[in-house]
């Protein structure tokens, strides 16, 4: 399956891929979903249980999500969501990120660049200060780099020098919304220890893109799929990344989402592995030896040093592998179990913090209890 050209991934389009996906999807045996207690619902398993909470960051009432799309900490433990925004609602409120304390409390806000595009964000102290790193999609595609209380300090667009984009795609915004493998549209962001990173460009040319430390472009890796080229090293839509250093040599691993699987790359961009059996995997956080994939219909997935399956949390999916609840019905959620699981990260206590892909917007704390 591919998006639309011009369109947005649509929420039919996202439901038959899911369902024709289902029934390969991997599996740990033995895993309990949930249980419920006389107190919060508890997922996971032996050492892998979790309290479920549901909400946990409230906004307050002059501000309302708009598609809740990834989470990330600073040095100091705030919790940063950033969400799509849309320019429609709350318009006198344009903000994208907002920042909690560790009890789930609002702390301020800001991003008002990123309304209709808001997407992924990741945190790197650098030099004893933090700064966060912005993908922004649709119309505001563009990856920029601030500050913690939203200063700017670069915002760029496509890099033109690689020779994947027409003419174009390094200004914005574009209220056209053009999509296609010749177009700009960032995901998410890696960082290497040398002041450099990593881009996926997921939705436009499904291909990764390294950066050094000042922002320019160095060079890419990966090619497109197609129906003849699904092999090592092609993507259908490659939504998250992360630099896996689990191992003896630090991987790249990226989310091919489409194709349901992760792949594992050297830093340079030579093929290592490939991990079939997901969904729709659609990032990737580590911590210690554990690795947290967020599929997005519709579980959270945890994988050992070995990369072995050893809990699944909060699946909603039902027997035949349909996902039970409604991303715009919040009447058939059903607590415990994920719907649209878009993004995931550890805190510095182990705990596991999930947004998802629902037209409410929601963010999930797994409160870790063993």
């Amino acid at each position: 399956m591919t998006i639309p050209s011009g369109n947005r991934f649509s929420r039919r389009d996202f439901m038959a891929t899911a369902a024709a996906g289902s029934a390969a999807a991997l599996t740990a045996p033995n895993i309990v979903t949930a249980k419920k207690t006389d107190g919060p619902t508890i997922v996971g398993t032996g050492e892998h249980q979790y309290e479920v909470h549901h909400m946990w960051p409230q906004l307050p009432e002059k501000f309302a999500w708009q598609t809740t799309h990834n989470v990330a900490f600073d040095s100091e433990g705030l919790l940063y969501v950033i969400h799509e925004g849309r320019s429609e609602e709350k318009p006198e409120h344009e903000d994208t990120i907002f920042v909690f304390d560790d009890e789930g409390k609002y702390v301020r806000s800001f991003g008002g660049e990123f309304i209709d595009g808001g997407h992924g964000i990741e945190i790197r102290n650098e030099k004893g200060q933090d700064f966060l790193y912005v993908c922004a999609y649709l119309e505001q595609r563009s990856i920029a780099k601030l500050d913690t209380k939203g200063e700017i300090v670069w915002r760029k667009g496509a890099p033109m020098e690689s020779g994947f984009y027409v003419d174009g795609e390094d200004q914005f915004p574009r209220k056209d919304n053009p999509w296609g493998r010749d177009r700009f549209l960032p995901t998410n962001i890696a960082f290497l220890d040398d002041g450099g990173f990593l881009l996926a460009d997921g939705y436009g040319a499904w291909r990764i893109h390294r950066y050094d430390q000042d922002a320019n472009w160095v060079s890419s890796f990966g090619k497109p799929s197609d129906d003849d080229h699904q092999g090592d090293g092609y993507f259908n839509l490659p939504h998250g990344i992360w630099i896996d250093d689990r191992g003896e040599e630090p991987l790249v691993v990226v989310a091919d989402r489409v194709l349901k699987r992760l792949q594992w790359f050297s830093l340079a961009g030579e093929h290592r592995k490939t991990m079939d059996g997901f969904i729709l995997p659609a990032n990737i956080d580590t911590q210690g030896e554990l690795m947290v994939v967020p599929d997005l219909s519709a579980r959270v997935t945890l994988l050992d040093k070995s990369n072995n399956v050893i809990a699944q949390l909060g699946n909603g999916m039902d027997s035949d592998g349909n996902i039970k609840a409604r991303r715009d019905q919040e009447t058939t959620w059903a607590d415990g179990e994920f719907i649209h699981p878009h993004d995931a990260c550890f805190d510095a206590a182990g705990n596991i913090f999930v947004a998802e892909w629902v037209q409410r917007g929601r963010v999930t704390k797994l409160r870790k209890l063993s």
